[in-house]
């Protein structure tokens, strides 16, 4: 192997050779375009190549390739490092979200391992147990970031699979064994093997679309939701009244959806738990019931009652939602025990990785912002009236929302109608329904791939879905019934005006506010 061959094999390490080129093939015609066609539309070029990585997420995770791009725009100027800076530090509360909470929820593992065992053996109608583990997946994700509940399904379903596989391959629970391997696998377990696969992608792609039925209507649920709050100054439960009237009627829809999709065995759902699996998994947790020790009971118990704090403290707002995360943090791992600087590390590996991809999205926003790509977009929605003004931001933002990751959109479209606001072409009142229309419009069309939801892109990349079988097609083909009736039940929420007369027996009743005009545009005194 020559220098050079070596060189282009390390580059982006696995990825395939045609990928390799493409990115290197953006990096040399940004400057050329920049210089010598036109700003605005080498600012659209590194828009469209950044959203390129995202829908590419499993040939290379997008933080290299995106990050060389978000660096070279830096230093062709097309943004400058006191703006990317600016970005980073105006959102630093979801960078602290997505670090502390993330880590935090590692230390509750055992709780929800726990809780999540129980669902699984003790209910056994397969419809409940869906509906179950979709309304799981919507309350915690409500009161957790949907990337932490995620983590936590994805090694409660490992849990139950590696348990599976090791007493199928005639070993003990207490035995280590490699549940990729296959070779030791007795045969009459194989269909057992293969049902049991069915049946664990359809409690993840439920809990998954649970937390994106949760996620969209709280502050915390997903990290967009707080820079969207942090601009409209909305505090927890102000945040989730004003979403109320779209999301609680999209949330009852999704249960139907559920529950239909179960019954009808639709979408290859519908697939029930082997009875010998689910034997072997009801011993499991006997023996663990059994062999629970008073040590372990106190832990189960502390991080019960920290579970209680988490909610209280994000309800009344007691701190930034990072710092309750690092509170959550201190306290499961001073009354649990676990005081190595090692044994903290592993909690960190989740979250790091999307937490520097997020920084680099914060610098391709400052590009947007530097360059007015998005102007004329926002010009052209905002020349509609009333409704079909919300309609329309509903609407742009959910097709972004699909293909590109819906932080990223819904960050881009709030600073934009925060500029709008700032330059006096809406009111205030306008803002706080455009801010409604963007969190629903980023959120729920959003589940149509992985791409658009951190989650699913997160369960994509796991350990756990090639181990069930869970491509990319396949996860777009099963959300594709919640995809249909989320998006549309969003859009007839607001179409219909019920949004807007929910939200004005809502000023009525004093339940919120009118707020005054101010609001922090992005950068200010860069415009």
């Amino acid at each position: 192997m020559s220098l050079n061959q070596a060189f282009m094999r390390n580059f982006l390490g696995n990825s395939p050779k045609w990928y390799k080129l493409a990115i290197i093939t953006f990096l040399v015609i940004n400057p050329f375009v920049f210089y010598l066609v036109d700003p605005f539309v080498a600012g659209w070029l590194l828009v469209g190549e950044f959203i390129f990585t995202l829908a590419m997420a499993l040939k290379c995770y997008p933080l290299q390739p995106g990050g060389l791009l978000a660096i070279e725009a830096v230093a062709i100027g097309m943004t400058s490092p006191k703006m990317v800076l600016h970005e980073i530090s105006a959102n630093m509360e979801v960078v602290l979200l997505l670090i502390f909470m993330v880590a935090g929820i590692f230390f509750m593992k055992d709780l929800l391992l726990f809780v999540f065992t129980k669902l699984i053996t003790k209910l056994r109608s397969k419809v409940v147990l869906s509906l179950a583990f979709c309304a799981a997946g919507a309350i915690l994700s409500a009161f957790l970031d949907a990337l932490t509940v995620i983590a936590v399904v994805i090694s409660v379903v490992i849990g139950f699979y590696s348990v599976y596989h090791k007493v199928s391959s005639g070993k003990h629970y207490d035995h280590d064994h490699d549940h990729t391997h296959e070779e030791d696998f007795h045969e009459q377990h194989r269909a057992d093997l293969k049902q049991f696969r069915g049946f664990l992608r359809n409690l993840l792609m439920h809990a998954g679309v649970g937390t994106a039925l949760g996620g969209v209507m709280t502050k915390v649920g997903e990290p967009q939701n707080l820079i969207i709050a942090e601009k409209a100054g909305w505090e927890f439960i102000e945040f989730a009244i004003r979403m109320s009237p779209v999301t609680i009627p999209v949330f009852i829809f999704g249960l139907i959806t559920c529950f239909v999709i179960e019954k009808m065995g639709w979408f290859s759902y519908g697939v029930q738990l082997p009875k010998n699996v689910h034997k072997v998994l009801s011993d499991y947790a006997d023996e663990q019931d059994r062999r629970r020790t008073p040590k372990d009971k106190a832990k189960l118990i502390t991080q019960g009652v920290i579970a209680g704090w988490l909610v209280v403290g994000l309800a009344l707002h007691l701190a930034a939602v990072g710092l309750i995360g690092l509170s959550v943090i201190v306290l499961a791992t001073a009354f649990n025990g676990i005081t190595e600087e090692h044994a903290l590390g592993k909690a960190f590996e989740e979250a790091l990785p999307f937490t520097s991809l997020l920084a680099v999205f914060f610098a391709v926003v400052a590009v947007i912002i530097d360059q007015n790509l998005f102007t004329p977009v926002i010009t052209w929605v905002l020349s509609y009236e009333g409704n079909t003004q919300m309609v329309m931001f509903y609407i742009a933002n959910g097709l972004l929302s699909m293909v590109s990751d819906n932080v990223f959109v819904g960050t881009v479209y709030i600073e934009q109608i925060a500029q709008a606001l700032a330059d006096g072409r809406i009111n205030r009142d306008q803002f706080d329904m455009l801010a409604v229309a963007i969190n629903t419009g980023t959120n729920l069309p959003s589940v149509a791939t992985p791409n658009g939801q951190a989650a699913f892109l997160f369960l994509l990349t796991s350990a756990l879905a090639p181990l069930v079988r869970l491509s990319y097609g396949r996860m777009v083909y099963m959300a594709l019934p919640y995809t249909i009736v989320l998006s549309i039940v969003g859009f007839i929420c607001i179409q219909s005006g019920f949004l807007t007369d929910s939200t004005e027996k809502l000023y009525e009743k004093g339940l919120i506010k009118h707020h005054s005009a101010i609001v922090e545009p992005s950068g200010g005194d860069h415009h």
